[in-house]
């Protein structure tokens, strides 16, 4: 069976050998990761297997038979909590949270591919998933031409050593403190940081409630604590504003739109640098990841550099990507010198070396819905029917 990919859709079909699925602890993140590690290893010689047909796509992933005939399963990506694999032995695997089962209850599909860059490639086709989805769902984020300072996100307990049932039930129902706070208007000036006070002068509902009233926002529209209604309101502005030649606009470029259907080069550079989302916020979603991820970006004191943004148990760290007098590359602090970029990332994601913790190839998806598991499933009974082929 052919690998295809349907640009206008941006949907992407490889093959693989399904290996089964598992039920997988409720623990804090890195725990959950260790564990994972543990688990896929002792199915790596796991000799009942399937050919299946995989489709991603931004909505999510959907499973076929080997001819495409008959669908086993599909995935909404909001459902998706993380992507890992493991390249020595060609296993691929994502968590997603199953129909019908407790909220705190996530599942491992496990997926044996040809060999150890097909897995690596399934894998950064989901994570490249994660990323177009994040930026559908906050284009605030967008990377933009102008540099701006932005306020910090607030730190997630993905990583204090709580399961991740309580940074779910924390994330939704906290409200928002200064920190999740961001500047609304591309103009910095002293009125454009709004504190808290000044966004939600009542409380969120009352304010979602008035946005419905004035037709500003829809009664089924996404809710999050992240969107205010300060920044509804000059989005609304912008749309509105009268689109005259002679109106001082902002002069902008061309650029092709981060897409899912690319070369394997092409996709490994976009998910290692989040291609597409600001610096600053690209980031701070590093340091909610798991342990040893890492993001390609220019280095903070010298921006004509590259470097490594990895997340070590100290923090995050930056080591510059270096080229020695004969032309190879080197990290940082490191000694063994590689021919390009993709060599140094791979020997440093099967060892550590002098890192403190070896590279990682698993990612996060930061649009993952916890509580909208139970929403969905009171207003749409037919999802419990297992002939329904829509997105659950």
């Amino acid at each position: 069976m052919g690998e295809t990919s349907d640009s206008v859709n941006e949907t992407v079909t490889r093959s693989a050998e399904y290996i089964g699925s598992f039920p997988v602890a409720d623990c804090c993140l890195d725990e959950q990761v260790q564990k994972l590690h543990s688990q896929l290893k002792s199915f790596k010689r796991y000799k009942r297997r399937r050919y299946v047909s995989m489709k991603f796509s931004v909505k999510g992933l959907k499973v076929y038979n080997e001819d495409e005939t008959t669908l086993l399963m599909a995935h909404a990506l909001r459902r998706i909590s993380l992507s890992i694999a493991r390249p020595s032995d060609a296993q691929f695997a994502f968590l997603a949270h199953n129909p019908g089962s407790p909220d705190t209850q996530l599942y491992c599909h496990l997926f044996k591919a040809r060999h150890a860059r097909a897995a690596q490639f399934l894998n950064l086709l989901m994570c490249r998933c994660f990323q177009l989805c994040y930026l559908e769902k906050h284009p605030e984020d967008t990377e933009e031409k102008f540099t701006g300072k932005k306020p910090t996100r607030s730190p997630s307990l993905l990583n204090q050593g709580f399961p991740l049932s309580v940074n779910a039930l924390v994330s939704f129902r906290r409200a928002p403190t200064q920190g999740l706070l961001s500047e609304v208007s591309s103009k910095p000036s002293a009125e454009s940081v709004s504190s808290p006070e000044d966004v939600f002068l009542t409380s969120p509902t009352l304010v979602r409630k008035q946005a419905m009233r004035d037709k500003v926002l829809r009664s089924g529209a996404y809710r999050s604590f992240t969107y205010t209604p300060v920044k509804q309101r000059h989005l609304q502005e912008r749309l509105n504003a009268p689109q005259d030649k002679g109106q001082d606009s902002v002069p902008t470029c061309k650029v092709r739109a981060p897409s899912l259907a690319e070369t394997e080069e092409a996709l490994a550079h976009a998910v290692w640098s989040w291609a597409g989302v600001s610096s600053h916020c690209s980031s701070s979603l590093l340091a909610d990841d798991v342990l040893g991820s890492y993001l390609l970006c220019p280095h903070p004191k010298n921006p004509c550099v590259d470097c490594l943004l990895i997340r070590f148990p100290s923090g995050l760290v930056s080591l510059a990507i270096k080229t020695s007098s004969n032309g190879q590359l080197f990290l940082e602090n490191c000694r063994v010198q590689f021919e390009s970029l993709t060599a140094l990332i791979e020997h440093y994601t099967e060892t550590r070396e002098e890192l403190e913790v070896p590279l990682s190839c698993t990612r996060v998806n930061h649009c993952y819905e916890w509580e909208e598991i139970k929403v969905q499933m009171k207003r749409s009974p037919k999802l419990n029917n297992p002939k329904n082929k829509s997105w659950v």
